[in-house]
């Protein structure tokens, strides 16, 4: 793996100084991304400190055990903040954890990389999920999504006041070519 730049998170300040790091704490970063805030975590824990990090992102997590795989405070896991009790009890720290952070939300590397399907600037393939094994692409949901859901989705997840007429949009392109769901 390619050697990345540390990330530099928005608020890192603000967001250590309101965990109050205990030193010999257990904390769990349920939104590794590319390690902002785990790597000023682990700055402050001790020795008996650790620290659980978790996310869905295979790049993520190969790139968390390139960095601090050696390190016996650290472990990560793959999967979902949705599974935070089950990974903190096969982690052995069920109700002992002093305090979880999730910062949720798409990480830089994930924008830059094209072939993610999250880039505004870039061409590649419409995928935009963050773990690429699981469920199904944009491109594959796009192509057989009805216009009324199309529209709903825009509508409420992207704020979109012409959701509308971006779905009937999509619907008739869709009907002189269809979308390529393969790369």
């Amino acid at each position: 793996m390619q050697k990345q730049e540390h990330h530099q998170p928005v608020l890192l300040t603000e967001v250590i100084e309101n965990l109050a790091i205990d030193r010999e704490g257990i904390y769990i970063d349920a939104t590794f991304g590319r390690g902002g805030h785990a790597g000023k975590i682990l700055s402050y824990l001790e020795k008996k400190g650790r620290l659980i990090a978790i996310d869905k992102d295979p790049a993520a997590v190969a790139y968390a055990k390139q960095e601090w795989g050696q390190d016996e405070r650290f472990k990560i896991y793959q999967g979902s903040f949705k599974k935070l009790k089950e990974i903190a009890l096969s982690a052995g720290i069920l109700g002992r954890v002093s305090g979880i952070l999730l910062d949720l939300g798409v990480s830089s590397p994930q924008l830059d990389q094209a072939e993610r399907g999250f880039s505004f600037l870039r061409d590649g393939p419409l995928d935009m999920r963050m773990d690429p094994k699981t469920g199904i692409s944009a491109a594959e949901w796009l192509a057989c999504a009805h216009e009324k859901e199309i529209a709903q989705v825009l509508k409420d997840y992207g704020e979109e006041r012409y959701a509308k007429r971006i779905a009937r949009a999509i619907g008739e392109e869709r009907k002189l070519r269809p979308i390529v769901t393969t790369v």
